[in-house]
């Protein structure tokens, strides 16, 4: 009965071919070469290998230890920190297998994906304003700018509003390159202070309205931060000082204490000399009592 079980099992594992993952050994190319040359030999003879000197090898080169290749691929949506939809991208292959490829971030740049890609972009570049797509970073453009709001101090009375200063003003304030192609001014220059707006067409498609306000100079108000920045540079000088003065004061009563048990020491070792003088004085008065003076009555005898 035994035997038979064991036959059924045997055949199972003849038929299915189990083989546990966790004791496969890592599969890593070593490129060796023999360290003593073979010698030629005849045509059509096969080489004649020394039985232990052609054993021998030496290492080439092991992949194990070398820096691993990176992973190309095409990204299918926009990804923080990586790139936008169509661009091509190297990432490190657990990235890759683990994250993008199984969420459908991205594809493999193989000859079709590239040729797809390539017809998308070239489409949103030179197709039809009805047939172009708007990708996903001119989607959180237009999001971020129809919130936004562009705040212009007038410094002069020479100055005024072009769309090369309105540029300038945005990407400085809100961090947006704006080319001056994109950007539509109801008029120019604008001179006077006031409450205006511009457009901005992102990537040809979308259109955001964002409102400008040309304001003027406030003496007052950079006075105001000048004497705040003064009064925060006070109070850490007098923070400095009054760590300054608590180190100080540590450091003195440390001293002060060193002294007083420096002193207390001294009292105590002179009390114990006061003590053992006078035990020695006390001890040399018995002595001198315990011995009796010597008697007379050998001289009246």
């Amino acid at each position: 009965m035994w035997s038979s079980g064991r036959r059924v099992l045997q055949d199972l594992f003849s038929q299915f071919s189990v083989r546990s993952f966790c004791l496969t050994p890592a599969q890593n190319t070593v490129v060796v070469e023999r360290w003593w040359q073979v010698p030629l030999s005849k045509i059509d003879s096969p080489a004649k290998l020394h039985p232990r000197r052609h054993r021998i090898y030496k290492i080439v080169e092991d992949t194990k230890h070398a820096p691993k290749e990176k992973m190309e691929l095409i990204l299918t949506q926009t990804v923080p920190r990586l790139g936008g939809r169509g661009d091509t991208v190297f990432v490190k292959k657990s990235v890759g297998r683990n994250k993008l490829l199984p969420e459908g971030l991205a594809v493999y740049p193989s000859p079709e994906n590239k040729q797809m890609f390539a017809e998308e972009l070239r489409l949103l570049r030179e197709g039809k304003p009805e047939e172009r797509i708007q990708t996903r970073t001119g989607q959180l453009t237009v999001e971020f700018l129809k919130r936004s709001k562009l705040r212009i101090i007038k410094t002069s009375d020479e100055f005024q509003l072009t769309k090369e200063v309105v540029c300038r003003q945005f990407a400085k304030r809100l961090g947006v390159v704006v080319p001056p192609q994109a950007l539509n001014l109801p008029f120019e220059p604008i001179k006077d202070i006031g409450d205006y707006w511009c457009e901005i067409t992102v990537n040809g498609l979308d259109t955001v309205r964002i409102p400008i306000s040309l304001e003027p100079y406030d003496p007052s108000a950079g006075y105001l931060q000048q004497l705040k920045a003064q009064k925060q540079a006070a109070a850490d000088n007098s923070e400095a000082a009054e760590e300054e003065e608590a180190v100080v004061k540590a450091v003195s009563d440390a001293a002060e204490d060193a002294q007083v048990a420096k002193d207390s020491v001294s009292q105590v070792k002179a009390s114990i000399e006061a003590s053992a003088r006078d035990e020695t004085v006390a001890t040399t008065q018995k002595t001198q009592d315990t011995t009796a003076p010597p008697s007379d009555s050998s001289k009246k005898d």
